[in-house]
């Protein structure tokens, strides 16, 4: 979220000490009556009007978890959040559900809490001035159980792990749930001696303390809630080296230790391909998660992605195909984790540039052509945008069904963008485009009209019409550089890729 444009020395001085002393003279039951009810507040987002709250930007989160040993016990919790107020704040947001709360502070204070759809709706004895830096810390549970498909915690077979997108964070902590306001992250895990946590970052040592440990690990870039990993399981964590040194730790089923290797070794090169196109690994680590789950898909949780153990065990993938949705995971690195959305509305970036370099490796390493992956697209592609709108003005989820948003039109339907506009513009203006993006907009979030913007700077191009049909109008255009090539009736998703990788 934008930070103020002025500091607070620079805004008018408010009567701080005569509030106050009114506030100490008023009983705390007439001062909340004298606000309305509470809410469930948003920034505005068109997708998830009620997701992220307005007034503040967080910079931090400290999670404390306590994982008793069952995965269908709630976790305690306790969750300190160090944001800036971005406006007058007499009551404070955050997004939480599907845990209990027992206690909240705002700077050290007890404060009023209570709850209005999924938000956590705070009073705290003072309000907070517009600029001043603001501490919360809510203990509370964390449910791990519940529909899988609503997101946020996910039950394995050996413990539990995360899967918080688009909109499930606020299931596991409290936080400010929206990708646009990204934050430093440390976690503490406690766990019994037998099992291994692991999260998103750098970890430090783990302490021992009787028969449980405590496992610490710390993000060095900033991170979206939806973005949070944490494992916790009868786990092997492998360590190996990337290009130029990155540390790589795969975090495995001790059971999968060797079953797994042929794959897990494969990460140094797919993350050497990557850096070839697009510059840099942007993170200070990077691994890959195999889970004991059912979860239907795979997800680019930052700097540790998310697997299910059947993707690499299960009969019917053919080598390319898995190779393939590894590099989707690790694009999203750069695509959707360093580079966020700023709205779910540009959820394409994410998804599109993902597919679009899975399709790439796919066509090197034994599948399809991307010639022939993208004209499948493009003859599925009316449907696609009748199903579920545009690639940039995607239609809401279905009610109740909020990984619905994900649908092929973000996926091969949005690579299939990227193939147009690389026609349109030259593979080396192109090559510049994409390089370009990953570092301008590094560990921030963008849009599609910052997108646009640098692909006209980038080209030398007016193109306005251009991006006007290919992300926004309800028929694909004409494929630049293949006149001959037609949409038909809806029909499956382009290839077995679609639906696996988010």
């Amino acid at each position: 979220m934008p930070l103020p444009s002025r500091t607070p020395r620079e805004r008018a001085p408010r009567a701080r000490a005569l509030r106050s002393a009114v506030l100490v003279a008023l009983s705390a039951g007439l001062v909340a009556a004298a606000l309305p009810a509470p809410t469930p507040l948003g920034i505005g987002d068109p997708l998830f009007p009620h997701l992220g709250n307005p007034g503040y930007d967080v910079l931090t989160y400290d999670i404390d978890l306590t994982y008793k040993g069952r995965n269908t016990t709630p976790l305690d919790g306790v969750t300190r959040i160090k944001a800036l107020a971005t406006g007058d704040l007499e009551r404070i947001n955050l997004d939480f559900t599907h845990g209990t709360v027992s206690t909240v502070t705002v700077a050290g204070e007890r404060a009023e809490w209570t709850t209005s759809g999924e938000d956590l709706v705070i009073t705290p004895a003072r309000p907070v001035d517009r600029g001043e830096a603001v501490e919360i810390a809510v203990t509370h549970t964390s449910d791990p159980t519940g529909p899988a498909t609503s997101g946020g915690w996910v039950r394995t077979g050996d413990g539990l792990a995360m899967a918080n997108q688009a909109d499930a964070a606020h299931r596991v902590f409290p936080s400010n749930d929206h990708p646009s306001d990204k934050a430093f992250f440390t976690f503490r895990i406690t766990a019994p001696n037998d099992l291994t946590a692991v999260a998103s970052g750098l970890a430090g040592e783990p302490v021992p303390k009787g028969s449980t440990t405590t496992w610490t690990y710390r993000t060095a870039h900033p991170m979206a809630t939806e973005l949070a990993q944490v494992s916790i399981g009868k786990s092997t964590v492998v360590h190996r080296e990337g290009p130029r040194g990155l540390p790589v730790r795969d975090v495995v089923r001790t059971a999968d230790r060797e079953l797994l290797e042929p794959w897990l070794r494969r990460t140094p090169g797919h993350l050497e391909w990557m850096e070839g196109h697009v510059g840099p690994y942007p993170f200070e680590n990077y691994g890959v998660l195999v889970a004991d789950a059912d979860t239907g898909f795979e997800l680019e949780t930052q700097t540790l992605s998310l697997f299910e153990r059947r993707l690499f065990t299960g009969p019917g993938y053919p080598e390319w195909f898995v190779d393939s949705v590894m590099v989707h995971e690790l694009a999203h690195q750069w695509f959707g984790d360093s580079v966020s959305p700023r709205t779910w509305s540009d959820l394409w970036l994410n998804e599109g540039h993902a597919t679009w370099y899975e399709a790439l490796y796919a066509q090197e390493n034994g599948g399809p052509t991307l010639e022939r992956r993208m004209k499948a697209a493009y003859a599925a592609s009316d449907g696609w945008r009748a199903a579920g709108g545009p690639p940039a003005a995607p239609r809401p989820p279905a009610p109740g069904q909020k990984i619905s948003l994900f649908r092929p039109v973000v996926y091969d339907g949005s690579a299939l963008v990227l193939y147009a506009l690389r026609h349109e513009i030259g593979a080396e203006a192109f090559r510049r485009l994409e390089r370009r993006w990953v570092e301008d907009h590094r560990d921030g979030t963008a849009t599609t009209a910052d997108f646009t913007a640098l692909a006209a700077e980038v080209s030398g191009r007016d193109l306005t019409r251009f991006f006007a049909d290919w992300l926004y109008a309800a028929k694909t255009p004409p494929m630049p550089g293949h006149p001959d090539w037609r949409s038909r009736a809806p029909e499956r998703a382009a290839g077995p890729e679609a639906g696996r990788a988010r």
